[in-house]
């Protein structure tokens, strides 16, 4: 019993002096002043009321839904619903689930294969099969979290190209504009998926039905293939599969989730807040953000008009949104220019604790492994974090696991 208090005493008294020593933490990253409310947060399949429970519960349903061949699934597919890949541990949210893609480089320029660089798991005939044949660039990618993401989308230009500006010139990450689909293509910044190919919810959506689903929609109307082979004779459905409901409610529901929340008991310990202010000496904010503002109720963005419920919220998702080569790139060009090739987008940790693998392919099985894998624009931070002492790094692990 007295070593155990011994023991607590020690702990607390050696956090306390960790803190004290600590140097002044980096300036925030945005000059903006965060006067918002903090957006909703929460894994309760609970609305962030952006549009009411009922509605909610709706478009959820829609989520979760399980397409079969006669709505159109297919011919070639990874997934029957959105909820397969996005559930944990509630709707919206990301799993362990990977999706293959490969591509091939000659002379140090990436294309696609035949039907594009992702290679489809599934399909409704065993003749549609899909088989990678070629390609000297593959990886697999991780299903993202899609929770919070209507804050994310609230996020102004000004805000990401501030934070871009006030990165250091070695870790100043890569802002992509990418088409709008819903906007004849117009140009947005980019900030969904590993490769921020997409500024929108409706482009996301639309890009996931097809290219997961096989579900031709009013955005993306034309099937896939089989590896560039016509797989017309197994398709039952006229295209496009989607009118359009099926996205817009597929985006509904992503802008009305709950931000990820914190494990607020953990990060009030002693060995969370020293791990706290160690995040930000050694340098973790520069692309890990933590904090963000969304643009004010009413203002149009990317052809999308934010409400109240999005507008003026303070987030925390531990993330930049933008592409940086930390040495762990796949190889892939997605709506992008080549340079992309090896950059990934900066993984928001906001729910990390609710991820048993991590970094876009799934191979880190600690966080520990994952923080040894930054290289590239990330060296130093990586070469500060080696640098600290055991206890200091433990102490920053568990601040990481109340995220």
């Amino acid at each position: 019993m007295i070593a155990r208090f011994r023991l607590s005493v020690v702990l607390q008294v050696s956090m306390a002096i960790i803190v004290f020593l600590l140097p002044i933490a980096m300036p925030p990253l945005s000059a903006q002043i965060l006067l918002g409310i903090n957006a909703l947060v929460g894994f309760d399949n609970q609305t962030n009321n952006f549009e009411s429970q009922e509605r909610f519960d709706q478009d959820r349903q829609v989520f979760e839904r399980i397409f079969r061949i006669e709505d159109g699934l297919g011919p070639v597919y990874n997934a029957t619903s959105c909820v397969d890949c996005h559930q944990n541990p509630v709707s919206g949210a990301g799993s362990q689930v990977t999706v293959v893609r490969s591509g091939l480089v000659i002379n140090g320029t990436f294309s696609d294969l035949p039907g594009g660089s992702v290679i489809h798991d599934r399909a409704i005939n065993a003749e549609a099969q899909e088989h990678l044949m070629g390609g000297n660039v593959r990886t697999q990618r991780t299903s993202l979290s899609t929770l919070g993401s209507g804050f994310v989308e609230a996020i102004g230009d000004d805000t990401f190209l501030d934070i871009q500006r006030r990165q250091p010139a070695s870790m100043r990450g890569t802002i992509v504009r990418v088409p709008i689909l819903e906007a004849n293509d117009a140009l947005g910044i980019g900030r969904f998926g590993w490769k921020s190919q997409h500024a929108t919810l409706d482009s996301f959506s639309a890009d996931a039905l097809l290219n997961e689903m096989g579900i031709t929609n009013v955005f993306l109307p034309t099937e896939n293939t089989s590896f560039g082979n016509s797989v017309a004779k197994f398709d039952r459905v006229p295209d496009p599969e989607d009118d359009g409901s099926v996205v817009r409610a597929l985006a509904r529901f992503m802008r009305s989730t709950k931000a990820p929340p914190r494990d607020e008991a953990l990060a009030a310990t002693p060995q969370g807040a020293a791990g706290s202010a160690l995040f930000d000496r050694i340098g973790c904010p520069i692309c890990h953000v933590r904090d963000m503002q969304t643009v004010p109720p009413g203002t149009l963005l990317n052809g999308f008009v934010v409400t109240p419920a999005l507008g003026d919220r303070v987030i925390h998702p531990y993330g930049d949104f933008m592409l940086h080569d930390i040495g762990t790139g796949d190889g892939i060009v997605q709506n992008g220019d080549q340079a992309t090739a090896n950059k990934m987008r900066t993984a928001p940790l906001w729910g990390l604790r609710t991820r048993s693998r991590l970094m876009h392919d799934g191979a880190s099985l600690t966080i520990l492994e994952a923080i040894l894998r930054h290289r590239g624009e990330a060296s130093e931070v990586t070469e500060r974090f080696l640098a600290l002492s055991e206890f200091d790094q433990w102490c920053l692990l568990i601040y990481l696991l109340c995220l």
